[in-house]
């Protein structure tokens, strides 16, 4: 990447780009709890639900990644946040997950979230453990076998969290 990598809000025209990023990562299996078969608009469907605050990574006009912001929980647990994160495959490496963080972080503390925390992160999914780690997240709970991995079988997932360093009260 040349310049500054841009997360924006997604717009209506970027379902295309956003499935493309989504549709390998799904059918992989190696790292989402999603239906390996499922179709466009389902994975879309979920992916941008009532509630969800989607952004795009764009690099000179091409969408490199998706982010997916909101309230891990309703009423009492709303004030802390959830995300998910897909790169391109094409992308990897590139810091696009890296900068989708930043970008959560920051603007989960600016809508008052006081803390952010991943339910579920595939424990074979290094890259992912090692860059949550950096960015401040700790493991709050490993899960045994909790995920069936396409070629390594059950794996454990990761219960991951981070205070937040909050702009507005929520």
């Amino acid at each position: 990447m040349t310049a500054p990598l841009l997360v924006r809000p997604a717009e209506p025209g970027d379902a295309d780009a956003v499935w493309s990023i989504l549709e390998p990562v799904i059918r992989a299996g190696e790292t989402y709890v999603l239906p390996r078969d499922g179709t466009r608009d389902s994975m879309l469907a979920y992916w941008f639900a009532p509630g969800n605050q989607v952004f795009v990574a764009v690099d000179e006009g091409r969408v490199l990644g998706t982010s997916m912001l909101k309230a891990n929980q309703q009423g009492g647990g709303a004030h802390v946040a959830n995300a998910g994160f897909m790169t391109h495959p094409a992308a990897a490496g590139r810091g696009v997950a890296r900068a989708m963080g930043r970008h959560a972080l920051e603007t989960a503390a600016r809508q008052g979230f006081r803390a952010m925390q991943f339910n579920f992160v595939v424990a074979s999914n290094t890259r992912a453990v090692a860059l949550w780690k950096s960015l401040g997240f700790r493991e709050l709970a490993r899960l045994p076998e909790a995920f069936r991995h396409p070629t390594l079988g059950l794996v454990d997932a990761l219960v991951m969290h981070r205070t937040l360093d909050v702009v507005a009260p929520r």
